[in-house]
């Protein structure tokens, strides 16, 4: 992205632009943009309104951001609270803090060590997730990867690996484990090699399919191997 005829945009305090193209947006305090921005920084700290679409090389939320629009960007970071009311299209996406996308997503790579919700599908290479999300439609990756903290959901999730494990806690999570459901609720799982554990699902279907501790599943169907913990629960299994 060019930038050596941009400046930079800085809110300090409480301020407002209406946008344009930049080499820097930073917003401190409580800052708003009222149109579409194109940046190579985006860093937003405090509190920040976005109107319009964002399109930056690279962008952090340090504090609580709304973005009306959609995000294009090379990386997002997001450390605080993220609410993005259209799409995210984005090589690499971490969320330590809370990230809600209304729309669909488009990744490389998710990494996840907080809460993370999507209203559509979610389309990346490499999911790995900790904590908690939800995905409205499918979740659709080469590589899934979860450690469920909490209640986890998707309609369906799609992908060449998946792995999904509970997480063995603290002396505190666990004594307060009656208190919370960690499981991930999910209509359907299909993959080339699956381990599940602490799932509900109505039908796993995949090459190869072992499932875990603590799964509670409808039908299983698998072509190559297959095998079953003695703390799970399944209905029907077909090898096809």
């Amino acid at each position: 992205m060019e930038s050596k005829n941009r400046g930079d945009l800085v809110i300090n305090g409480l301020g407002s632009s209406n946008g344009g193209q930049f080499n820097l947006v930073s917003l401190n305090g409580r800052g708003t943009i009222n149109n579409d921005i194109d940046c190579n920084v985006l860093d937003s700290n405090g509190t920040g309104f976005l109107k319009g679409n964002v399109k930056a090389t690279k962008a952090k939320v340090n504090g609580t951001a709304r973005f009306e629009g959609s995000i294009e960007a090379e990386k997002l970071q997001v450390e605080g609270t993220a609410k993005i009311e259209g799409n995210l299209f984005v090589k690499q996406l971490k969320v330590s803090g809370k990230t809600a996308v209304g729309g669909k997503v488009k990744s490389e790579e998710i990494r996840l060590r907080g809460i993370f919700s999507v209203g559509e599908d979610c389309e990346v290479e490499r999911f790995k997730g900790k904590y908690r999300f939800t995905i409205g439609g499918l979740l659709n990756a080469d590589q899934v990867d979860v450690e469920i903290y909490g209640d986890c959901r998707a309609k369906e999730i799609g992908g060449q690996t998946i792995t999904v494990k509970q997480h063995t806690g603290s002396f505190i999570g666990t004594l307060f484990k009656p208190f919370y459901k960690t499981q991930l609720e999910v209509d359907l799982i299909e993959g080339d090699k699956i381990y599940l554990e602490n799932t509900s699902a109505k039908v796993v279907r995949g090459n190869q399919v072992r499932i875990g501790a603590n799964c509670q599943i409808g039908i299983v169907e698998y072509s190559e191997e297959f095998s079953q913990d003695k703390h799970a629960v399944i209905d029907d299994v077909r090898q096809v």
